[in-house]
């Protein structure tokens, strides 16, 4: 008994897009696919009517768009994967949709062999990126990836440091020759700022980022 073959449903609003995506996935011996949408709402109704293994989504669709249309389809039907299949190469989109739950992201110039492989890895539980893309998602992690600590000012940092080593705040006000008022002042700010309520918490979270030993 053959295996079953991977149920695909097609999303692009370009018809000579989607024709070109089924010849080559028909072509397979492990796929077939069950259905083409126009747009992402389109794409959505056809999800729950059809239940396919992978939707291939286009990004920027009319109506509903391919995030979120995908943000919808993986709430919805969790055991349909995502691959999103688009000419955007920018970070922003490959975020979004990642967010939103796609499990790959391949741009429309990819090889044929990369999108079959894609799919097949997604049907696996597996991640798929283009590498085309790698570096857009890896400028735009750094950007919008924010540590904690990225949030004190230098000055601030100095401070924490100085707590973190036992110092009290007439020990580090001369040290940075600074008032105590003013000390107090950025010992205040840097606990709001990192959400701690003691100077045991500001000692730990000195400790783990390697602030002092």
């Amino acid at each position: 008994m053959e295996p079953a073959k991977l149920r695909i449903l097609l999303a692009d609003d370009h018809s000579l897009v989607r024709q070109g995506f089924r010849r080559i996935l028909e072509g397979q011996h492990d796929m077939t696919v069950i259905g083409e949408a126009s747009n992402g709402r389109l794409a959505l109704e056809m999800t729950g009517q059809l239940r396919p293994d992978i939707l291939v989504m286009d990004v920027t669709m009319p109506e509903l768009n391919g995030i979120e249309a995908t943000r919808q389809v993986t709430k919805l039907y969790p055991r349909t994967r995502v691959v999103a299949l688009s000419m955007q190469k920018s970070g922003v989109y490959v975020r979004e949709m990642l967010r939103a739950g796609a499990r790959g992201y391949l741009l429309k110039e990819c090889t044929e062999q990369d999108l079959v492989s894609a799919i097949r890895e997604v049907s696996l539980g597996k991640a798929w990126l283009s590498p085309d893309v790698s570096n857009a998602v890896l400028e735009d992690y750094r950007k919008h990836v924010t540590e904690p600590i990225d949030l004190l000012s230098p000055r601030e940092r100095e401070v924490l440091q100085f707590i973190a080593e036992g110092k009290t705040n007439k020990e580090i006000a001369s040290q940075l020759n600074l008032s105590v008022y003013t000390v107090e002042a950025h010992r205040g700010r840097v606990m709001e700022k990192l959400n701690l309520h003691s100077s045991t918490e500001l000692v730990r979270f000195a400790i783990r980022h390697g602030m002092v030993d």
